[in-house]
């Protein structure tokens, strides 16, 4: 920061409670500058609130109410905006005198805006306004007029600035800022003028104009206060005279001669602002020239028809006309209209002739030449025919014609009106016939191809079309707005309504089903209910026949094309169902329908008991009874659950039991008067909050078996190698009634381990021994054996061992050496010799 200190300035000494403006003591304007001030040192600066306020006009700081906080050295911070380098003022000191504190006062306005402000249209315009008083006074800010604000006025600097970006004529007027403390208030008021400088509406081209001929050149601005307008000529105000005339801002010269070329320029003024337009004028004359726009050399014509001659050569003035057939003059007459360019052929003309075409200017003349060839109308043969077809076939819509040997001849299609583009619908599309025939072939025609189809057949002379209707049918769209309008427990109620049949009448339409549960869709059971007889007892005795439609087999229902709504029955209860319809036509069946929205049939009574109910094994004194869960969509409802039912084979009463969990696969009964491996006869029915339902068919289950009791006999344990022993035991006598044996657990431990840290393996139930491997060697090994069967494993044996051989020896025979005679090898080795701690050699290989 740049200093301008020099000295500190004179202090300025105020009571507590007075209000005090410090003056800044601004620096030459370079440029728009903004204001700032440090209190004691920077860069801690003022921060402004209601009582503190810098002005970004005057630059001074204005204290409303100085408190004992505010004693200090203000200095005032200059920043021009564009260099953005600061410059620090001097230091000016804020004492307290001490000769009492200030008693409250009205506010004293210091800083206001001017009594008129003139605003340019687009700028951004703010005013302040702030008063020195105590208690601290609130400002607040109105027009005089009544109208409120608009939002895109801001306060700002608690409301001292009000800041109005993009002034407009509504923004001018009578603005008051309002002071006011519990002493009094002040106002002060300023008038905002509006204005704008001039701005172009329209603006001068450059022109040329031929001689004689009249320029008319508009200019136009608009501004506030209206702009005034003058023209000037290659730098020189323009002269008014008879000729050349200004008014509003337009220039009208007449009779143009050549004199009249030059550079103009249109001024618009107001007291705000100059701006101009210039363009070129040009005054030119010319005799006629047909380079432009020649007359063509030949014309083609149809006998009998209307031929126009264009002769429009550039001339400067306009040139005068007329015409001639050969050497002959032409006059008006009901063959002949001399407009500058048409003429009518017919019969009695040749079939060759020349038209010629003169033009007068001042004195010169210039012609163009015209040959006329007379030749026979083009004319359709065999035109397109309407057709009816259905999807995927191919059909050939026919244009031959007959047209004049002199004349070139082209095809072109149109579909409902857009021009084919052979070579993008290549796949569907394509001209067949040669040159001389317009064919149209189109293949594995679709839908989109219906519509009107035009043959366009075009010489240099004439044209001529033939349109054709193709009409395609195919399966029909889909079906719309598919709701349901009924739904029970089994049967929904669904509508809707036709979709387009693709020209062929729907005959049939289906329905399909949605649920959370199935594989895709399916299609649904649709169908009517039909009443059967029921019996039923009165008081008297008699019978009678009642027909309960309700409780009637749904008899299945072709749905009819024109039928939109249905029943659709054996739904599960309590499941979420979405449907869908498909139309069917003779062609085929369409696209389905949107799905309608998700609903739940209503809840009933389970109708499926669970399947596959068995059980056995579990502890001792325990029946086990499983069975598969019912899916969700089979439950019918909510609160479903299961009813266990069991009893001893032979005995009539049932034990039940409920189980609350739809998911639960398994019920476990615990009594201690349970036998071991005893049948009982098991069933599993269903519930929900809507009742019971059936019980599953009746299974035998028996109950756990009892653990066996004895432990097996004749257990001994033989070493087979360094890391293998071989354990062997005597069966445990076994009775069916007692359950099924499973096997035998042997465990086994070493002589560092611990008995409660063995590791165990099983042999199946018939064996009676068992190869332990991966074993320390020359270690001793405990084994002892047990019985198990479902129910749990029987005592263990007395514990045997035995102790894993030596490892071999590790070193190889050294020192091999063979001899070879006639018939014989020999060979001869070091002998190994064993370490102490692996096993003697018993032999070699070789």
């Amino acid at each position: 920061v740049e200093s301008s200190r020099t000295k500190m300035r004179s202090a300025v000494s105020v009571r507590e409670g007075q209000g005090v403006v410090l003056l800044c003591g601004t620096p030459p304007r370079a440029g728009d500058l903004s204001f700032a001030w440090v209190f004691n040192e920077y860069p801690s600066f003022v921060q402004e609130d209601s009582r503190r306020f810098v002005s970004q006009e005057t630059g001074h700081l204005y204290i409303a109410k100085v408190e004992p906080s505010d004693v200090g050295n203000y200095s005032c911070v200059v920043t021009s905006t564009a260099t953005h380098s600061p410059v620090l003022g001097s230091p000016t000191p804020l004492v307290l005198r001490t000769d009492g504190v200030m008693g409250e006062y009205e506010p004293k306005i210091e800083v206001q805006f001017p009594e008129t402000l003139a605003a340019a249209k687009g700028s951004t315009v703010k005013l302040e306004c702030f008063a020195l008083g105590n208690p601290v006074p609130q400002i607040n800010w109105r027009r005089t007029d009544g109208l409120p604000f608009p939002s895109k006025i801001k306060l700002r600097k608690s409301n001292g600035m009000i800041e109005i970006p993009n002034f407009q004529q509504e923004d001018a007027g009578l603005y008051e800022c309002i002071t006011e403390n519990s002493r009094g208030k002040n106002i002060a008021r300023g008038r905002l003028t509006y204005y704008a400088k001039p701005h172009w509406i329209q603006t001068i081209k450059d022109v040329e104009v031929a001689v004689e001929d009249t320029l008319y050149w508009d200019c136009r601005a608009s501004g506030k206060p209206k702009p005034s307008y003058r023209w000037l000529k290659n730098g020189e105000q323009l002269a008014i005279e008879g000729r050349i005339q200004i008014e509003n801002g337009a220039l009208t010269i007449s009779n143009l001669n050549l004199t009249d070329s030059g550079r103009y320029q249109c001024i618009a003024e107001n007291k705000h602002g100059v701006i101009s337009s210039s363009a070129e004028l040009r005054v030119v004359a010319s005799a006629p020239d047909f380079s432009k726009s020649p007359m063509k050399k030949l014309i083609q014509v149809q006998i009998g028809s209307t031929v126009d001659f264009e002769c429009k050569p550039k001339a400067f003035p306009k040139a005068k006309c007329s015409w001639k057939k050969g050497g002959e003059q032409l006059h008006e007459n009901e063959r002949y209209h001399l407009i500058g360019r048409s003429r009518t052929a017919d019969e009695n003309m040749k079939r060759k002739g020349k038209c010629t075409c003169r033009f007068f200017s001042r004195a010169m003349i210039l012609a163009g030449i015209t040959d006329v060839i007379i030749v026979h109308p083009t004319r359709i043969t065999l035109a397109p025919s309407n057709m009816d077809v259905t999807v995927g076939e191919s059909v050939v819509l026919p244009c031959q014609v007959q047209h004049d040997p002199l004349l070139d001849i082209s095809f072109t299609w149109y579909f409902n009106g857009t021009l084919t583009d052979f070579q993008r619908d290549a796949s569907h599309f394509e001209k067949v016939g040669g040159s001389a025939s317009g064919d149209l072939m189109i293949r594995n025609i679709q839908l989109k191809h219906s519509g009107k189809y035009v043959c366009m057949v075009k010489t240099e002379v004439d044209s001529v079309a033939s349109a054709a209707d193709l009409i395609v049918r195919g399966s029909p769209g889909p079906p719309e707005h598919v709701k349901v309008d009924e739904i029970t427990d089994t049967t929904a109620q669904i509508s809707w309504q036709e979709g387009t049949d693709n020209h062929s009448p729907v005959t049939t339409y289906t329905i399909q089903a949605r649920t959370p549960f199935s594989v895709g869709w399916q299609r649904a059971t649709t169908g009517e209910h039909r009443s059967q007889p029921r019996l039923c007892g009165n008081v008297s005795g008699a019978m009678f026949l009642s027909f309960l439609s309700p409780f009637s087999p749904p008899v299945p229902d072709v749905i009819d094309g024109k039928t939109f709504t249905s029943t659709v029955v054996d739904l599960n209860p309590w499941v979420e169902y979405e449907f869908r319809v498909v139309a069917s036509n003779k062609i085929g069946g369409g696209e389905p329908s949107l799905p309608s929205e998700k609903v739940r049939t209503e809840e009933a009574v389970p109708e499926v008991p669970p399947s596959e109910v068995s059980g056995g094994g579990g502890s001792r004194s325990e029946l086990v009874i499983t069975w598969d869960p019912v899916p969700e969509e089979l439950q019918n409802g909510e609160g479903f659950g299961y009813v266990v039912a069991f009893r001893p084979s032979g005995t009539t009463t049932w034990i039940q039991t409920v189980v609350t969990s739809p998911d639960t696969p398994r019920y476990v009964f615990r009594n201690e008067s349970i036998l071991p491996f005893s049948p009982y006869e098991v069933k599993v029915g269903v519930y929900n909050n809507k009742g019971e339902g059936p019980f599953s068919a009746v299974t035998t289950v028996f109950s756990a078996e009892e653990e066996p009791s004895t432990a097996p006999s004749g257990v001994s344990a033989t070493s087979l190698s360094s890391s293998a022993i071989q354990v062997s035991w005597t069966a445990i006598p076994w009775k069916m009634s007692n359950g099924r044996l499973l096997g035998y657990e042997v465990r086994y431990w070493n002589n560092g381990q611990k008995e409660e840290s063995s590791n165990r393996v099983k042999a199946a139930g018939n064996e009676t021994s068992i190869k332990i491997t991966g074993l320390r060697s020359n270690l001793a090994y405990y084994t002892a054996v047990r019985a198990y069967n479902s129910a749990g494993a029987g005592p263990f044996s007395a514990t045997v061992n035995a102790t894993t051989k030596k490892p071999p020896p590790s070193q190889p025979p050294g020192n091999v050496v063979w001899n070879v005679t006639d018939s014989r090898v020999i060979l001869s080795w070091e002998e190994v010799r064993a370490m102490d701690n692996e096993s003697e050699v018993t032999g070699y290989k070789v």
